[in-house]
């Protein structure tokens, strides 16, 4: 069942192919229905009317017979009716007629009794609202009904009656049983012929919507094949081309885009590795004279007591900024391996906590006044690279320094089964949630002046991310114009093994609760 339920979801040839069957067993279904129904109509209106027209012959020369014989006496008559009865009687078994003579109450007493049916017809054949038609209107009337016989038997029919004058008698009632039978088998036969020319219908139908989309259906799954396979880095596989059609066309087309796409990305790959070479020699280059100009720097700013107050202002700028040039090599460098995909861990058991209060006494030891850190007592310990970890915690909490506005930071650590979380939160400027998805780009500032009061080299978010994805964690952010942000770090606890759950949930607690005041909400 789950085979065929997989394979009606995956396969375009069996969805087209049953939905075609399906539409065509509907439409077949109806237009049979309504072509029996006519033709079954048809048939019993003609019965029906040679009924009507034999009936009324029969009951002519019945009655030509009984004023032939009304001039005889009652044993002449008794002939007659013997006769007619017995007529009825053998023409009953090839014709399929039958005939009832029955009694029209009367309180009048009745001298001969002539009641009588042919062929041991039950005279219950007739039913009584029909014996009341032909009593009240006089005249020819018709009902189907089951025929009955005193053996048992019942057959579908048609009732024919009328009023019928006996010399010396009174009035009877005479019916007339036409047998459907025929009928019935003439209507077995077209229905099942129906039946049969619509499932032959059906199953061509189905075999050739199956055929048609196969060839259809293949080419186009050759393609998914290939574009699949294109997609994993097969970049040689091309589709066969055959004819002069429409699939002919295609087929060149794909092979033209997959010839275009592989040159595109060769050019891509060239140019990637160029600039990964060009980023990884550049930094190392630029540290042999970063080297020497650190040095001579720091003889300039040993001596700047002996300066102007502009010269001095200037060595102590000139160490910031080389400071500074040194931390972007370092991250370009950090860069260059991940692009290199050479990026290499060193796994060891960690204390998150210890390793984070190290990273804020590092930091800024004259502001921890303004940074709560909030962790369980024990040793939180995950497998993880120390300097890896450590540079991701200088991260975010840098970032929150600078964004911060002298207003308190807050970091949580919490820990599940199989995960660590860590949060920074801080209460500053934050960031407009459309620019959440570009938080983490490369050299990508929230700050769009190029006077870069806030923030570093704009790659310590992206390369925080790298570690963690490294570690195979998450690192998520949070944020809200003037009401702060929030970036939750989460690593496994043992190398190598997917966690499932997260200790520390991305939306704030505090922000749970929080109603925007109009005036505070942006346009996204």
């Amino acid at each position: 069942m789950m085979r065929g339920v997989h394979r009606w979801r995956s396969s375009l040839v069996w969805r087209v192919t049953g939905n075609s069957v399906l539409l065509s067993l509907g439409i077949i279904w109806l237009v049979g229905s309504a072509l029996f129904s006519q033709i079954s109509s048809g048939i019993f209106n003609e019965k029906l009317a040679n009924s009507l027209s034999d009936s009324q012959s029969s009951l002519r020369s019945i009655e030509v017979q009984l004023d032939i014989a009304q001039f005889q006496n009652d044993a002449a008559v008794k002939k007659s009716v013997d006769q007619i009865m017995t007529v009825a009687s053998i023409s009953g078994n090839t014709a399929g007629r039958e005939i009832a003579l029955l009694h029209y109450p009367t309180t009048k007493p009745i001298k001969n009794n002539y009641q009588r049916t042919s062929n041991l017809l039950s005279p219950d054949s007739v039913p009584n609202s029909l014996r009341t038609l032909v009593r009240k209107k006089g005249q020819q009337e018709w009902q189907r009904s089951d025929i009955q016989y005193l053996g048992g038997k019942v057959e579908q029919g048609i009732v024919v009656g009328a009023l019928l004058k006996i010399p010396r008698s009174g009035t009877y009632e005479v019916y007339f049983l036409y047998n459907l039978t025929s009928v019935d088998k003439t209507l077995t036969l077209i229905r099942n012929s129906l039946w049969f020319t619509g499932f032959a219908l059906i199953f061509l139908i189905g075999l050739i919507t199956w055929l048609v989309i196969r060839q259809v259906v293949i080419p186009v799954r050759e393609a998914a094949d290939i574009a699949e396979k294109l997609s994993a880095g097969d970049l040689g596989r091309r589709m066969e081309v055959h004819g002069e059609n429409e699939i002919a066309r295609l087929a060149i087309s794909f092979n033209e885009m997959a010839v275009s796409m592989q040159q595109q990305i060769s050019r891509l790959e060239n140019l990637s590795r160029l600039q990964q070479r060009f980023v990884s020699d550049v930094s190392h280059e630029l540290r042999t004279p970063l080297t020497t100009i650190r040095m001579a720097s720091e003889v300039i700013y040993s001596a700047r007591r002996t300066f102007t107050g502009n010269i001095s202002r200037s060595a102590e700028l000139l160490l910031a900024q080389i400071d500074r040039f040194d931390s972007l090599l370092a991250d370009l460098l950090e860069v260059s391996r991940f692009d290199a995909e050479a990026a290499v861990m060193v796994v060891e058991p960690v204390d998150v906590v210890t390793l984070l209060r190290r990273t804020v006494d590092y930091l800024h030891p004259s502001k921890e006044r303004i940074i709560e850190v909030f962790s369980p007592k024990d040793p939180v310990i995950v497998e993880a690279d120390s300097r890896r970890i450590e540079r991701i915690f200088r991260n975010l909490i840098t970032n929150a320094l600078d964004h911060c506005e002298n207003k308190p930071i807050e970091i949580t650590v919490a820990e599940s089964e199989d995960a660590v979380a860590i949060g920074v939160r801080d209460y500053g400027v934050g960031f407009q949630e459309r620019d959440s998805v570009r938080l983490f780009d490369r050299f990508w500032r929230a700050d769009p002046s190029r006077a870069r009061t806030r923030g570093g080299t704009g790659l310590g978010l992206s390369i925080a991310l790298e570690d963690a994805k490294l570690h195979q964690g998450t690192l998520e952010a949070w944020g809200r114009l003037r009401r702060g942000a929030h970036f939750v770090l989460t690593l496994p606890k043992v190398s190598g093994i997917e966690f499932t759950s997260h200790p520390i949930p991305l939306l704030p607690e505090s922000e749970l609760s929080t109603i925007v005041a109009p005036e505070d909400r942006e346009d996204f």
